[in-house]
Order: structure tokens, then C-alpha cells, then sequence
């Protein structure tokens, strides 16, 4: 029986990742705008939580499910302290949004009132209403004539009330934000912005020429987003198809309400939806905080971070831009956004024009948006008469609609789209070339941390490793014989795949550290991960440092093990790093009894988090490092940057609380080291380790 003080709870954890996330916008160590998005980005991350943890938990509440979650919490005990705490980080992201417009006023950016407007700009602002906004409104009266309008998920609405200068009639309408219409408005050449809900209250008379206007308040709403697939389904894009139309119908999750709404605006609201009290959130400010992204997206370069442009590899560049040819004198590690994910579309658009190449197979589980070079290389090679399959998942929540019609695309130009399983998503990043040479038949291998994205690649910390080690050649194609065809490998050379022995082999190697140990050699783990919940894991680094196996975690987001607790995990340390760039790379590193960072440790990278739907509902991989130069560069300098940095970084305690590391003189952040001293990726070259002080546990 698990004791529950032994885990955090999973939701709660996630809230504390998104307060990082949040003080960074307070951090004037950043330029102005960045602050600005940083706080943009912490209230998409909050939207969407809302969307996918709390709609379960309230789903479960619902239907009278009483499953206890990691922390034994019951739903209803964890919906109690996951709203309350969401309150308050909703409270301080207003907070910031205030401290915000302050610095950028200084700045002379600004959020301005009509009345303090140029004659030239109030013109300028009057015909932009006339042009651009007034048809997009849609202003619904509710009466019994008039049913309340329906609100889509993340739908602003304004609702008013207004009066008859006739008959003294009063009217209640409710006015949606249609999908385009921006929340703020730029006055033509300059930096003053202007809030449109504003701008509607005044030229309310261009709407309702017959009324005066009385009070008004705004309100948002959030659904129930989760699709939840149905295993019988004969055909599964038109099944998806169909739960994405419902999506947007989803009951209720929370309602957001200005406080400046009037009590009777507020009770029609609240009785039309049909939600509890303890569903309700009032503030006084900004309800859509994602929204402040418009303000960061047109305003002036001046206070954002000068654009960084990645270093293309030099090994490819050595081999006169032959992918194929840097590849067979030795694996390659690429590492993003420091050196460009250009390389990776390189490699396909190679394939796709050599005529050698017979056979591309490649993973898809998310896809940018409009120029995507990754679909158009597959398209390419396809058409040049090569086998060309895509394992493309269209359960990648919120891409599904995108991921459908990228499949239909494919199968136009005569690529071959398999979905993989039915019960299993397909989460690993693969790419997969075979190519006619002399010696015979010769496989490429891309293995990828991140997706297939030319977007995030930019903003993502990732790994891609290119091979062609035969072995793990083998394993890739046997991996996408049994995705794709349900074929079932009685062996793995070198790759550990979920869900059949990913975990067990992480557990092993983590008790192998134990025997070292026990053995009188070193044991010693380092993990740099974006979510930590597995229990079994955790158990076993619990475990692990109980018999003084020293473990540093970099996990940055979710972590439900506690460290640094007496008698359970004294020799376990964690860190979370954020920063300018989103740490996204899965790395697995083992002492193998020798003093860390060594040649000796065992090295992996995987396309896996610790959580158990990584580990049992998802096709997943994690790779061996096997050449020793990359071996190097991953372990003596990726690993160690981050474990160095005390610049971004945090520092968990036992109680699930944070801290920000102090910086001292010198210290580096992993971000700007790499982005000073790209070519390091390229060589290999240690990076001193600024080992902490031991904590070794008495026998």
C-alpha cells in the first residue's frame, strides 16, 4: 500500500510548473516583450489544463468515478485544491498584466483611452470600426424570442444591457467575439493600442442607434476539450472527425466573469450555462490573458531577444552537403535550436531526390502549419516513384484536425498513410531511409526527442541523432513492421520500445546502479525529462537513493517524486529550467559504476517521458548513445550545461515548492552557453562539471 505523503499530487505539480512560467514575465532580466509573452504563454498553458486535467476531474466527479490519483487524492478532494490554486495564479497573472502595461507605457507602448486620442487617431479608429469590426459582429438580444447564444470553447462575449430612449424598454444582448477579431487594435503607425471591447462601447449607437447605453460586462467560457476515442470504431478519421465537430460543444468546464458585471447580467448568464458557484472565476482585469500575444506579435522589435539564427551542421557541411555520406563515417547528434532542424528536412529532401533510395517510412505525430517541409519532402519522394509510408497519429490532442487533412494530402500523391493503432498512440520520432549502395542495402536512421516540426524546432531544446548502425537499423524497421502491420519483434537489438519493455528497462538500469553500489563502485544517474508520475519509477530512484545512488533529475514541468525527504530520498536532487527556450529533450544517463559524467556511463535519448501513458499507451523509443564523440556531446556538455545552470533554474523541495536559484558570479545558463558556443555540438569537448556537494546517507 503507497503511503500518499511518498507523492505529489500530479495537477498541483503542474500548477507550480506554470508559476515558473509566470515569474518569468515578471523578470526584468528579460526584454519587455518577452516578459509580455512569457505571460501570454502561461495563460494558453492554463486554458488548456482547464481544457484536458480539470475537465477529467470534474468528469469524473461527475459520473461518481472515486479513483484516487498518485497522491491518493480523490477527484473531488483534488478539483477542491486545483481550483483554488488556479484562482490564485489567474489573481497574479493580472497582477503582472498591471505591472506590465506600467513598464510598457515607459516605453511608450501603450494601452490607450479614447479620450486621451489625437482627433487624427479617434477618426483613424471610428473608420476602422466601420471597416473591420462592425461586421463581424453579431449582437443577439435575450428574450423569449432570442435563446442565449451559443459560446464556443474559449469564447469572449460581451453582454449589455441597454435602454430605450422611447419606451424605456430594457434590453439584455449578448455580443460573441467572432473567430478573427482581434482583442486589441493597433492605431496605424504608432505603438497605442486599443481594447476593442472598448471600441464597441463607443460606437455602441453604430449597433443599437435606438438605445442608451447602461452597463456591461464581459465573460468567457471553457469546455470540456478531451476526445475520448471509441475502440470499436471501423474507421478512424471519420470517428475523429465527428468527436472534433463535438468538441466545440463540450459541457461546460469554467465560466470567467469580469467583475464589472452587473448581479443581473451575471444570474442570466449563470442559470443559461448551468454551472456551480465553485465553477465561477471573477477578476478584475484581462479573462482572455493569451490574448496579450497580439500586443508581443506588433509591436516593435526593440524590446524583444535579437533573433537567433541556429548554426547549420559542419559535418554536413565537411561531407559537401551530403547527408548519406556524414552519416556512414559516423553517427551525428544534432542539437536544437542551436544547430537548425534544416538538417533533418535535408536529410528527406536528400532521400527523396536520390535515386538510390528505394524505401522512406516516417513518424508524424505533430506538423507546422501552412509551409511544412517535412510533408512536402515525402510528397516529393513519392513522386519520384519511392515507397514512401507515413505512421501519422491523429490523436495528437488539439492537431488532430490538422494531422486529418496532412493524411488526406499524402494520400493524394501517392504516400502511403497508416494511423498505427488503434489503442496505442504513436508518440516516437523515426525517420527511416534505405538506400541501393555498393555493398547492398544500406538503412538511414533519424531518431528525434521533438517532433517533425520546422515551427517548434526553433523554440524546443531537442536532440536528433542520425545512424546507420545496422542493429539499430534492424530495430527501426522491425518498429515500424509492427506499428504498421501489427507484426510482434521477438527481440530488440538495441532499442527499449513502449509499451512492451521501456519501463522495465529504465527500472533495470536503475537497479543496476544499486548493484554498483552495493558492490562498492560508484552509482550515480542523471535524467533530464519534461514530466516525471510514473510510480514504478519513482519507486525505484526512491529505492535507489535510499541505498546512496546519487540521482539529479532535470524535469521541467510535472514531478510527483518528492526529494530531498528524510529516509526516503536524501540523495535524490531535482531542478526545473525555464527559459527563453522550452527544454524538450528526453535524456537517460547511468553511471555503470564509474564517477559521472564518464565514458564508461550508459547514455540514451527517447522520444519518452516518465509518466505511464508514455509507458503504456504509446508507441515509444529510447535509444542507445554508442558512438563515444557523441557519447561525449551529449553527456559532457548538454547534460552538464543544464545541470550547471543556475541562471534559469529552480530548485524543487520535498514539500513540491520551488526556489530560483541564486546566481553567482560566472554561473551560465545552459540557453545562452549554447547559443554563445554552437560549433561545442560539433566537437568533442567537455564541459566542466560543477559537481554539488555530496549528500551521502550513513549506513
Amino acid at each position: 500500500m503507497k503511503m500518499s505523503s511518498n507523492f505529489l499530487n500530479r495537477e498541483l505539480s503542474w500548477i507550480s510548473f506554470n508559476k515558473r512560467v509566470l515569474e518569468e514575465a515578471f523578470n526584468k532580466n528579460h526584454p519587455m516583450l518577452e516578459r509580455l509573452k512569457f505571460l501570454s504563454i502561461s495563460g494558453s498553458n492554463l486554458d488548456e489544463f482547464f481544457m484536458v486535467r480539470v475537465s477529467g476531474l470534474k468528469g469524473q466527479i461527475d459520473e461518481n468515478i472515486y479513483f484516487p490519483s498518485i497522491d491518493d487524492l480523490l477527484p473531488e478532494e483534488s478539483l477542491k485544491k486545483v481550483l483554488l490554486e488556479s484562482k490564485r495564479l489567474k489573481e497574479k497573472q493580472n497582477q503582472c498584466w498591471m505591472k506590465i502595461l506600467s513598464d510598457l507605457k515607459k516605453n511608450k507602448i501603450e494601452i490607450v483611452e479614447f479620450n486621451n486620442l489625437l482627433d487624427s487617431e479617434r477618426v483613424w479608429l471610428k473608420n476602422f470600426f466601420t471597416k473591420d469590426v462592425f461586421p463581424l459582429l453579431t449582437p443577439v438580444a435575450v428574450d423569449p424570442a432570442h435563446p442565449f447564444p451559443f459560446v464556443p470553447n474559449l469564447g469572449l462575449c460581451m453582454v449589455l444591457k441597454l435602454k430605450n430612449y422611447r419606451n424605456k424598454k430594457v434590453i439584455k444582448v449578448v455580443i460573441p467575439f467572432a473567430k478573427g477579431l482581434n482583442k486589441f487594435i493597433k492605431i496605424k503607425k504608432t505603438q497605442k493600442f486599443f481594447k476593442t471591447e472598448d471600441l464597441i462601447i463607443r460606437f455602441i449607437k453604430e449597433l443599437f442607434s435606438d438605445y442608451n447605453f447602461i452597463s456591461y460586462g464581459t465573460f468567457r467560457i471553457i469546455r470540456d476539450s478531451d476526445i475520448e476515442f471509441i475502440d470499436e470504431a471501423e474507421d478512424l478519421v471519420t470517428t475523429f472527425e465527428n468527436q472534433l465537430r463535438q468538441r466545440r460543444y463540450g459541457r461546460v468546464t469554467l465560466l470567467e466573469i469580469s467583475k464589472n458585471m452587473p448581479k443581473d447580467l451575471k444570474s442570466m448568464i449563470v442559470k443559461t450555462l448551468k454551472i456551480k458557484s465553485n465553477y465561477i472565476l471573477q477578476f478584475d482585469h484581462l479573462l482572455d490573458i493569451e490574448c496579450i500575444k497580439e500586443i508581443y506579435k506588433k509591436s516593435s522589435n526593440q524590446y524583444k531577444w535579437r533573433e537567433y539564427k541556429p548554426r547549420f551542421p559542419e559535418r554536413i557541411v565537411d561531407a559537401n552537403d551530403d547527408c548519406f555520406s556524414a552519416i556512414r563515417k559516423k553517427d551525428m547528434i544534432i542539437h536544437h535550436p542551436y544547430e537548425s532542424f534544416d538538417v533533418v528536412v535535408k536529410f528527406l529532401r536528400q532521400a527523396a531526390k536520390d535515386k538510390k533510395v528505394l524505401v522512406i517510412k516516417q513518424t508524424i505525430y505533430r506538423t507546422a502549419k501552412g509551409n511544412n517541409k517535412i510533408i512536402e519532402a515525402l510528397v516529393e519522394a513519392a513522386e519520384e516513384g519511392k515507397s514512401v509510408t507515413a505512421l501519422l497519429e491523429i490523436k495528437a490532442r488539439f492537431d488532430e484536425e490538422a494531422n486529418i487533412k496532412v493524411a488526406r494530402y499524402l494520400k493524394r500523391y501517392g504516400v502511403q498513410v497508416v494511423y498505427g493503432s488503434i489503442e496505442l498512440k504513436t508518440h516516437a520520432k523515426i525517420s527511416l531511409v534505405v538506400r541501393k549502395e555498393r555493398i547492398g542495402l544500406n538503412t538511414y536512421v533519424h531518431f528525434g526527442t521533438g517532433n517533425y516540426h520546422i515551427d517548434t524546432a526553433k523554440l524546443y531544446t531537442d536532440l536528433s541523432l542520425f545512424t546507420c548502425n545496422r542493429l539499430i537499423a534492424k530495430d527501426a524497421q522491425n518498429f515500424f513492421n509492427m506499428a504498421t502491420g501489427y507484426s510482434a519483434p521477438k527481440k530488440w537489438n538495441y532499442l527499449s520500445v513502449a509499451p512492451f519493455n521501456l519501463r522495465n528497462d529504465l527500472i533495470n538500469l536503475i537497479n543496476q546502479e544499486i548493484l554498483y553500489k552495493k558492490a562498492g563502485k560508484n552509482g550515480e544517474i542523471w535524467m533530464k525529462c519534461n514530466s516525471l508520475v510514473d510510480e514504478r519509477i519513482i519507486q525505484a530512484l526512491y529505492n535507489a537513493s535510499k541505498n546512496n545512488v546519487r540521482v539529479e533529475l532535470i524535469v521541467r514541468g510535472v514531478c510527483c517524486l518528492k526529494p530531498q525527504v528524510k529516509g526516503l530520498s536524501e540523495n535524490i536532487f531535482v531542478k526545473s529550467i525555464v527559459g527563453r527556450f522550452l527544454e524538450h529533450s528526453r535524456i537517460y544517463c547511468f553511471s555503470n559504476g564509474k564517477r559521472m559524467p564518464s565514458s564508461a556511463a550508459k547514455v540514451f535519448i527517447a522520444s519518452a517521458d516518465i509518466m505511464p501513458r508514455n509507458f503504456d499507451r504509446r508507441y515509444e523509443v529510447m535509444v542507445p548513445i554508442l558512438n563515444k564523440t557523441v557519447h561525449k556531446q551529449i553527456l559532457n556538455q548538454i547534460m552538464v550545461a543544464n545541470l550547471n545552470d543556475k541562471v534559469q533554474a529552480w530548485k524543487m523541495k520535498g514539500d513540491g515548492s520551488y526556489n530560483r536559484i541564486l546566481p553567482k558570479k560566472g554561473s551560465i545558463s545552459a540557453h545562452q552557453y549554447f547559443m554563445k558556443n554552437p560549433s561545442l555540438s560539433g566537437r568533442g569537448e567537455s564541459i566542466k562539471y560543477d559537481r554539488p556537494q555530496e549528500i551521502i546517507l550513513k549506513k
